[in-house]
């Protein structure tokens, strides 16, 4: 471990004389790549240098010891015993911030929400959800914007599409990819009876330019007129834009703004993501079989989190965890949730490579 550390100590020392150096600073590009390698690579070598300190704490007043009388002595067991603590501590915490880095992990994310199973009432519980996300984004300063909607007439959507731009947003919500499942009473529901039904999730990416190169050549690019339960939704030119990428199949629709040009930029920062997204996938099932039995997985077949609003619980099925606060994670609280979905990301990863 100590000569990983050495190393990653070395490679931060050589990116900071990188960064203020004039040949560097003149290509934009390679300046950001350098910072944001440089950036992942602070906290890493912040907690060298502190486990490294205490080690030497130790060592020196050790040395002290030999020569100090009995109240420079109590003194020099008080601090020995304090960096001894720090020592093992950050012997924890070191292998943690050694593990690989998600490259994909500061940057912004599209979301998609789709009701499944459930008609209506799943399209309901999609608008709770999006609102959940939007909420949550708003807590750690976040912002949202709606990509493309396909809302219904009693307030759901039947799919919805939006962008997360913030610092680490795929780093926390790149854990919500999978299949919701809610049980409650639906205002639907003349009977009163408790129906389950489930929605998914995608979460991806925001792809770059430079990471995803489509040729106009392999899209088919159609117009539209607009529809859905009025206002905003509904407009009598063809502002609207469905785009087909030809060699993958995937299709793109985008019709929430009154110009055909801004949709056709949302509907291209969409289709960037998912030929990523796709890419991604199809070299990590072809890397790692076992991926799939991963905390971060990401299958969106997988049913990750239950909703059960008669007992005010959520379950979250991938670690076994149950809060009884439904009301505050669907107002955005999700924090507890994601942590300990990111420690056990953490530990599960940190136990295959040992």
């Amino acid at each position: 471990m100590l000569s990983k550390l050495a190393a990653v100590a070395d490679k931060y020392h050589e990116l900071e004389a990188l960064l203020s150096d004039p040949a560097v600073m003149a290509d934009m590009a390679q300046w950001q790549r350098y910072t944001r390698e440089h950036a992942a690579l602070t906290p890493i070598v912040a907690a060298y240098d502190d486990y490294r300190r205490a080690i030497a704490t130790v060592a020196e007043d050790k040395e002290l010891l030999r020569e100090a009388d009995a109240e420079m002595k109590e003194l020099l067991l008080e601090e020995i015993a304090a960096a001894e603590e720090e020592r093992a501590r950050l012997e924890k915490e070191l292998p943690m911030l050694l593990l690989p880095r998600d490259p994909n992990d500061d940057k912004n994310v599209i979301v998609e929400i789709r009701g499944g199973v459930g008609g209506e009432e799943a399209a309901l519980f999609a608008a709770s959800l999006f609102r959940m996300y939007a909420r949550y984004a708003e807590r750690q300063g976040w912002k949202t914007e709606i990509l493309s909607g396909n809302p219904t007439e009693i307030g759901g959507f039947k799919e919805i599409s939006f962008l997360v731009n913030g610092a680490g947003a795929y780093s926390k919500l790149k854990y919500e990819s999978g299949t919701h499942r809610v049980q409650r009473i639906p205002v639907t529901e003349s009977g009163g009876r408790i129906h389950t039904s489930a929605v998914t999730v995608a979460v991806l990416p925001e792809a770059e330019d430079v990471e995803v190169t489509i040729d106009p050549n392999d899209l088919r690019i159609d117009t539209y007129c607009a529809s859905g339960a009025g206002g905003q939704y509904v407009n009598r030119t063809e502002t609207a834009i469905r785009i087909t990428h030809l060699p993958t199949g995937i299709v793109v629709q985008c019709q929430d703004e009154k110009s055909q040009l801004k949709n056709r930029e949302k509907a291209m920062k969409v289709l960037r993501a998912r030929i990523y997204d796709r890419a991604r996938q199809e070299q990590a099932d072809a890397v790692a079989a076992d991926r799939r039995s991963q905390v971060g997985s990401g299958d969106r077949s997988e049913r990750i989190r239950t909703y059960n609003f008669p007992q005010g619980r959520v379950t979250d099925h991938r670690i076994g965890l149950t809060l009884y606060k439904i009301d505050a994670v669907l107002d955005g609280d999700l924090d507890e949730l994601l942590a300990a979905l990111i420690t056990a990301d953490r530990t599960e990863r940190l136990n295959r490579v040992r």
